[in-house]
């Protein structure tokens, strides 16, 4: 098993902190703590992905296409040279990042993006080397095989054996005529699917359709719509994805090898202006949420919270929504979720939720130039 061999220095983590996005700092009450959205970082443009390096600094991607370092709480006027080139329009740009487990030894790091390519773009995942504050050696070490618009998924998690699970939406394909036709319940592209590949791209040979005629070999779930939340319960090996529904039908999902999660055949949501899209809600070899929220609060980050900061919260999982920009708790036993609280709104749209070293939870707001950042959450009395 491989483990994270990281020894975070979280003394930039708790440096002095900056102005926020909106305001310096709000204060909230749960329904188990009073805590503080304090702003950590300002001046970003569509935040989407973020991950912590060893020395505590974090990094951020903006979605133009853009890697920015948060150093002592500083954001460093510069980006980061040597990351892809994107294709920056409507949904599609520089999306998530992940460092390696074993980044300390290694300097691996991961973005999936939006690849360009002579009929618009598809996600793609790239890896190079993290050193002196600029990649090099950049590859691609995963293309998905979609063609369409946006809906590109890309988030990126690594589990507790080392494999890199990567999600792919649907690319906006349509579900209309015979919705079992749909591009998401073709196991022979990558439209709406989760793959689980090795460190360098190369496919596991234990993964659910290897050897099946026609089958993309890196797919390890599909039937998804656009997933834009991954997170691993490192105890368990859980892993839980969210992804956006259409009008309505937003979904928590536990991932589950060889899974088809039914988009567009079974739903909680339907068509933007009312229409309905879905045969059914439930189907026999499909599996259902555990959790789905109507209507949409657009889902997008999730976090399976751990740390010692806020230790009632343990074993929670945290979902950002950008329609009303909060933030869900869900309480969970086991694999089924008890409640559910709205910690807030009106922060910004969530785009992505990352526990830190230092056991704050961070959020990042997706806005435009000058209008995104970072906010952490810390308890008001650290004590509790």
């Amino acid at each position: 098993m491989i483990k994270r061999l990281l020894v975070f220095v979280t003394l930039g983590l708790c440096a002095s902190l900056t102005q926020s996005v909106y305001a310096q700092s709000t204060s909230h009450q749960s329904s188990q703590y009073k805590f503080n959205a304090v702003t950590f970082a300002s001046g970003l443009e569509n935040v989407w992905g973020m991950d912590f390096l060893p020395s505590g600094d974090m990094l951020v991607t903006e979605r133009p296409g853009r890697l920015r370092i948060i150093r002592n709480g500083i954001l460093l006027k510069d980006s980061v040279p040597g990351i892809p080139e994107v294709n920056a329009r409507g949904q599609g740009g520089l999306l998530d990042v992940a460092l390696h487990p074993n980044f300390a030894t290694n300097h691996l790091i991961y973005f999936s993006y939006s690849k360009p390519r002579e009929e618009g773009a598809t996600t793609a995942v790239a890896r190079g080397k993290f050193e002196n504050d600029a990649v090099l050696g950049l590859e691609d070490i995963f293309v998905a095989n979609t063609k369409g618009g946006g809906h590109y998924g890309s988030r990126l998690a690594f589990d507790n054996d080392g494999y890199l699970f990567v999600t792919v939406g649907d690319r906006q394909a349509s579900p209309t005529g015979d919705l079992e036709a749909h591009p998401a319940q073709d196991i022979s592209n990558h439209h709406g699917t989760v793959n689980r590949i090795h460190d360098d791209g190369s496919i596991p040979t234990d993964n659910p359709f290897v050897g099946q005629d026609g089958a993309e070999p890196s797919i390890w779930s599909f039937g998804h719509r656009n997933p834009q939340g991954l997170t691993i319960d490192r105890a368990t090996g859980n892993i839980w994805a969210t992804e956006h529904g259409p009008q309505g039908g937003d979904e928590l999902n536990l991932i589950k090898k060889g899974a088809n999660y039914g988009w567009p055949v079974i739903g909680e949501g339907v068509n933007y202006g009312g229409d309905v899209i879905h045969a059914t809600t439930r189907r026999e070899g499909m599996e259902p949420p555990i959790h789905y929220w109507v209507p949409s609060i657009a889902t997008a980050g999730a976090l399976f919270y751990s740390g010692d900061r806020f230790p009632k919260w343990n074993g929670n999982i945290f979902v950002g929504g950008m329609v009303g920009q909060q933030v869900a708790r869900l309480t969970m036993d086991g694999q089924n979720v008890t409640s559910e609280e709205t910690l807030f709104s009106n922060e910004g749209r969530i785009r992505n939720i990352r526990q830190g070293p230092d056991g704050y939870i961070y959020l990042g707001i997706d806005g435009a130039a000058n209008k995104a950042g970072i906010i952490r959450l810390e308890p008001a009395n650290p004590n509790n």
